[in-house]
Formats: structure tokens, C-alpha cells, sequence
């Protein structure tokens, strides 16, 4: 059996674990900027939120709605998220992470699986605080669903019922992993209209008219696991992108630049996690409206630059972009967002140069990368970035970094 565990309203209960005061009370997690809801409490959906509603929409309504919002606090859910995986590690053994809050568990045979499952359930809120829901099934696809039901039932944990029929019948296919918006109505079309129909349907006429792909779902629903590891081949980018919107209108070169410092050194971090190197970049601003004499005008504008030597090192890369960012720049516009973008990537062994950069010199930001871990992202940090970093996204209702600053951490008197 397969087991997948997920964290309820992930970014809400991160939240709750550190301020109490929230429990209970409709909690809207915001996205970078402070643009719109990522995250939802149960109360929250009660109240018939969506998912992606505007903030600006949900302020005038949040006094009487009781709506409390917090800013995204993308750093304190990556650790939590790290001490969860952590956590399902000790469980379980060997997991796979598919996302920021949700892994692939298997657990050990001839166990009570609803037992076991309250178990770590149990133990998940009690090392961390976070609640979970785990669905147990024979295969990958059938325990998504039988998570979406865990969650909804007293206790946590639900288990897939050999014969699923039933349950997949009551389940629209546009509900099931891998289907897709896009997909949906074109098998409603072909009156494929539920899991079961899905799962029911011959797998040479999907595979025929739809592809493997799909034929795979059609068997995992059936209870025939073919989705293989989720941490498999297809992890490696092809390209690697960051990219802000800024906290304010940024008129000045100075700022511009420094956004794409840093921009650039998220980007060579997420590289160096991946074990790669690339071939070179280019980085973007995107400027306001502005009315010319004939209709309003807004826009963009971008370069690029192919480096000398495929790099992972973000001071190279910061070299090499930054003489092209004062061409593309024009004085007197006012931007918006800017961004950076990681291309031409590759893996495996490095062709030694005898001029080439020292070793020394290549273990410089692991160094780097391993104090941020430990010590809190931008811990260390290329002065391009700049310290002040006033053209940062507005996160006006942000909570404190409870776990990744010392000033931060809960005092207990």
C-alpha cells in the first residue's frame, strides 16, 4: 500500500502553530505583494472565499467577516515544511516529496494501516503542530483521492476500500490527479464523466485518443500502480526563473539592478540544488503604463548574455549580466517587476580549465548555501543585492521568522 500525507491548509497552520490566537477564526494566507488568498482555513471556506481572491476585494468586508490575513511567509513554511519531511522520514524510512506539504509514504506490511496511520498522524501534531490528513491505497492516484477523503473524516486517516467502484464513482474526472482543466471537458465530451468511467474505460482507446499518459491514470484507478517515482527523471529544470513584483514603483537604476542581483541568486541557488550548471541568463524589467500622445503604453524590456564557461556561481553570473541591465534601462519609467532567468542547463562532470576558476573558488557557495540553511536564508548574500533591498515586495502583514532568527524566537516565561 502507498500513503500520502498532506498538510491541512498548509500555510494557515504554519501560521497557527506560532500565534494561537488564530485558531478558530478565518485565516487568509496571502500571496507575494499581498495580491491575492493562497491559503485558506476551514473558516475561511466557510465563510465562501476562494482560493485567489484579491486582497484588495476582501479589505473593505475582513472587519465584519472577522477575516484575519497574514502576509506570505514563505521562509518559516520552507523550514516547517523541511521539519515535516523530516519527521514522515522518521515514520516511514524513505519517502517522496511531491510538494511543500505533501510526501508518498510506504508503510511496513502486515500492520494495522488505520492504527499505524493515527499514529504518525498523532505524532506529526505533536513534534510540529501541523494537522495532516494520510490516505492509504494501492496506488499513487487511488491515495490522492483517499487523502481528499482522509481530511474530511473524523480521525484523519482513511483507507482505500478494495473495490473502489463506489467511491470513484461519486468523484468528477476533472477531480483527479493528472486531468487537468484542459483535459476535463474533452473526456466529459466523451461522456467520461466520473473516476470510475475513467477507470473503466478501454486503455487502447485512451491511449489511442489521449495518450500513455492518461491510459496510466485510467490503471492507477483501477488499482495497477504505473506512476513510478515521483522524484524520478523528470526532475531536473530545463530552465531555472525567478521574478518579484515590487513593493512599490522603482525609478531608479540602482534598485533595478539590485532586485536582479538578487533574483539571479535565488535562481543559482535552486541550480546548485539540482547539481547543475548554466550556459547563461537574462533578466527582465516590466514597466507601468504610460499615456503617449496617441494611446497608454506599457511594456517590457529584457537581455541576455551566454557565459564564458557553463556556472553555478552567482557572483559570475552577477558580472555578466549586469553591464547589459544599463542598456535595457529607460529613465523615467516606472517599473513594476523585474526577473531573471537560469538556460542552456546541464549536469554531470565539469571539464577542468587550465586558467579555469580555483577549487577553492567552486566550493565558495556551497559554503554559502549551507550557512543560509542553517542560519536563515540571506544570512550571506553578494552586496549587488544590495542591503536594504527597499524595492522588496510589500509584505505588510508578515508574522515573525519564529524559526530562522534567533531575534525572532519565541520567548517562554
Amino acid at each position: 500500500m502507498t500513503g500520502l500525507v498532506d498538510g491541512n491548509n498548509f500555510f494557515v497552520s504554519c501560521e497557527r502553530v506560532f500565534d494561537r490566537s488564530l485558531e478558530g477564526r478565518p485565516v487568509a494566507v496571502l500571496s507575494s505583494n499581498d495580491g491575492c488568498v493562497v491559503s485558506r482555513s476551514n473558516e475561511l471556506k466557510a465563510l465562501g472565499i476562494p482560493m485567489g481572491a484579491p486582497y484588495f476585494q476582501l479589505r473593505p468586508r475582513a472587519r465584519s467577516l472577522g477575516i484575519e490575513f497574514r502576509s506570505g511567509n514563505f521562509e518559516l513554511y520552507a523550514d516547517m515544511s523541511r521539519r515535516l519531511m523530516e519527521t514522515l522520514g522518521d515514520l516511514f524510512g524513505d519517502i517522496e516529496q511531491y510538494s511543500i506539504d505533501e510526501a508518498f509514504v510506504f508503510p511496513p506490511g502486515g500492520i494495522d494501516l488505520l492504527d499505524f496511520g493515527r499514529m504518525a498522524r498523532a505524532a506529526v501534531l505533536r513534534r510540529i503542530g501541523i494537522p495532516c490528513g494520510i490516505g492509504f491505497a494501492p496506488t499513487k492516484t487511488l491515495a490522492k483521492i483517499a487523502n481528499h477523503i482522509a481530511k474530511k473524516t473524523e480521525g484523519g486517516v482513511f483507507i482505500m476500500p478494495e473495490d473502489a467502484r463506489e467511491i470513484l464513482g461519486k468523484i468528477p474526472v476533472s477531480e483527479v490527479w493528472g486531468v487537468g482543466r484542459r483535459l476535463a471537458p474533452k473526456l466529459e465530451r466523451d461522456r467520461i464523466l466520473t473516476a470510475r468511467d475513467l477507470a473503466e474505460c478501454p486503455g487502447a482507446r485512451l491511449r489511442k485518443k489521449y495518450g500513455v499518459t492518461l491510459e496510466r491514470t485510467a490503471l492507477e484507478l483501477a488499482g495497477k500502480p504505473c506512476s513510478g517515482d515521483s522524484r524520478g527523471a523528470g526532475e531536473l529544470s530545463q530552465s531555472i526563473a525567478c521574478s518579484r513584483c515590487f513593493g512599490e514603483p522603482v525609478g531608479d537604476f540602482e534598485s533595478l539592478s539590485q532586485s536582479v542581483a538578487y533574483h539571479l541568486g535565488r535562481a543559482a541557488e535552486k541550480l546548485r540544488e539540482q547539481g547543475q550548471r548554466a550556459g547563461g541568463a537574462g533578466a527582465y524589467f516590466v514597466y507601468y503604463p504610460e499615456r503617449s500622445p496617441r494611446r497608454l503604453e506599457g511594456g517590457g524590456v529584457s537581455a541576455s548574455v551566454a557565459f564564458s564557461r557553463p556556472t553555478d556561481d552567482t557572483s559570475e553570473m552577477i558580472k555578466a549580466v549586469f553591464p547589459k541591465l544599463r542598456e535595457i534601462f529607460i529613465e523615467g519609467r516606472r517599473y513594476k517587476k523585474s526577473g531573471a532567468t537560469l538556460w542552456g542547463l546541464e549536469s554531470g562532470a565539469v571539464q577542468g580549465e587550465l586558467f579555469g576558476p580555483s577549487p577553492e573558488r567552486s566550493r565558495l557557495y556551497s559554503s554559502v548555501d549551507e550557512v543560509n540553511r542553517k542560519f536563515g536564508r540571506g544570512t550571506l548574500f553578494p552586496l549587488a543585492e544590495g542591503v536594504d533591498k527597499k524595492w522588496r515586495a510589500r509584505r505588510d502583514m508578515l508574522s515573525r521568522a519564529y524559526t530562522t532568527s534567533w531575534d525572532d524566537i519565541i520567548s517562554v516565561r
